[in-house]
């Protein structure tokens, strides 16, 4: 099966490429490349192909790789695959890159839910180290004065804006916005198409007739077309005896005819494809269970306020502990919260006490958007919040009583109130609301 290469994405990686490893006097090359665009695009896949072409070896990592349980684990395995990779250079004489998939998805940070771990930030600080020391990459523990190779990083990601700024600035990592124009596609449906006699007449009209869709959609396609085959032969074989006589079996492997890929044979399963997406669109099912659940405890809410349990309430205000961190500090030295501003009157009978009504307020008044985490006392012990709900729409007297809703739901845990700036993407509050017992 022939691909097709789209030449502007060949040029971009071959001249990333090639540039590191010439010695170019007085330019400063980036060491990463990233190359960012929808999902679906076939931004790996094409990366593979233009190693095949030029020949280089590529030593892959993945977003799954980027988190541990063990602090340091994915930073020192980042060292690791490097070196290796500049081993392959060394012993084999040829090129050879870093390619690190889905970079975002292992180190981005996409809203305030998103757990920011200790091995998140030691993964950014190694790229940022590499990316400024490319031939000096040691592991911890050891040293060795012998400099390395120069090994250019490929990463590929959706988003890179939930990536850390100093990352992804210039002088570490150029950027590569993929998204095929039509020409692309077309080629790039012809190559998948290749081996079933489509002329490209027909591999244009299909391309025009599903223009929203990605790469991976006319992929999956032609994966479907054998689907009436095989359950064919499943039934001829027999469910029951299916799993012995393709597993562990002495005959053959079966094989299937080609099947029929006519034009309005694709464009009926294509349109199967595009109703399945669809019907993910429009089922909504967690935002139904959540309306459900959400209905129930304040039913319940209800209840608990006509008959407060006082005990409960007094400890609830005894235990809670003001802890702001990164509060903006404004003109006249204050903490950001706007003290002059004439309080709204509190909400009676709940287990917030009033200055965290207030900082609620005060926040919610400066645009700023709150969420909640929990955990027991052994994820506290390890800074392993669970991230919860996070509140929508700026009335702050229904998202109190929301809160004390959560609260008695999380009862016996620790919860914490995250107050987040949503343009500068950083936390401005964190304060225990609740601690079990």
């Amino acid at each position: 099966m022939s691909y097709y290469i789209s030449p502007r994405f060949l040029n971009k990686l071959s001249v990333h490429i090639t540039k590191n490893y010439l010695d170019l006097p007085g330019v400063r090359v980036p060491l990463i490349l990233g190359i960012h665009g929808r999902k679906g695009e076939g931004k790996s896949f094409q990366c593979e192909l233009v190693f095949e072409r030029m020949g280089v070896e590529a030593v892959h990592m993945s977003a799954g790789e980027l988190e541990s349980p063990d602090a340091g684990d994915p930073a020192r395995l980042i060292r690791l695959r490097y070196r290796e990779a500049a081993e392959l250079i060394r012993v084999r004489g040829k090129m050879a890159v870093l390619m690190i998939n889905d970079l975002d998805a292992g180190a981005g940070r996409f809203d305030q839910g998103t757990q920011y771990t200790v091995n998140t930030q030691l993964v950014n600080g190694t790229l940022m180290n590499i990316a400024d020391n490319p031939t000096d990459v040691q592991l911890p523990g050891s040293y060795d004065s012998t400099p390395l190779h120069r090994v250019p990083i490929l990463v590929t990601g959706n988003d890179f804006s939930t990536l850390y700024a100093p990352l992804i600035r210039d002088g570490r990592m150029e950027k590569f916005y993929w998204e095929p124009d039509r020409e692309d596609r077309i080629g790039i449906v012809s190559g998948i198409f290749s081996e079933d006699g489509l002329p490209r007449q027909q591999i244009e009209q299909l391309v025009d007739t599903f223009p929203g869709q990605p790469i991976d959609f006319f992929s999956a396609l032609r994966s479907r077309i054998y689907d009436e085959q095989i359950l064919q032969f499943i039934q001829k074989i027999g469910f029951e005896r299916i799993s012995s006589r393709i597993v562990n079996s002495a005959e053959e492997a079966p094989k299937f005819p080609k099947p029929n890929f006519n034009l309005s044979r694709l464009i009926e399963f294509g349109n199967l494809l595009r109703g399945e997406q669809k019907q993910v669109e429009n089922m909504g099912l967690v935002r139904e269970y959540n309306q459900a659940l959400s209905s129930q405890q304040k039913n319940q809410q209800s209840q608990d306020i006509s008959r407060p349990d006082n005990r409960q309430l007094e400890n609830s205000q005894t235990d809670t502990r003001n802890e702001l961190v990164n509060q903006p500090i404004s003109a006249n030295g204050s903490n950001g919260l706007n003290s002059s501003r004439t309080p709204s009157k509190p909400v009676p009978n709940g287990p917030l006490d009033l200055e965290t009504q207030e900082q609620i307020r005060e926040l919610l008044a400066q645009g700023y958007r709150l969420s909640i985490e929990h955990g027991n006392e052994r994820r506290v012990r390890s800074n392993a919040w669970q991230s919860g709900i996070s509140f929508q729409g700026d009335e702050a007297s229904q998202i109190i009583i929301d809160l004390a809703e959560l609260l008695a739901e999380h009862n016996g845990e620790y919860v914490r109130l995250i107050g987040f700036d949503p343009k500068a993407k950083r936390r401005v509050l964190e304060k225990i609301v609740q601690r079990p017992n």
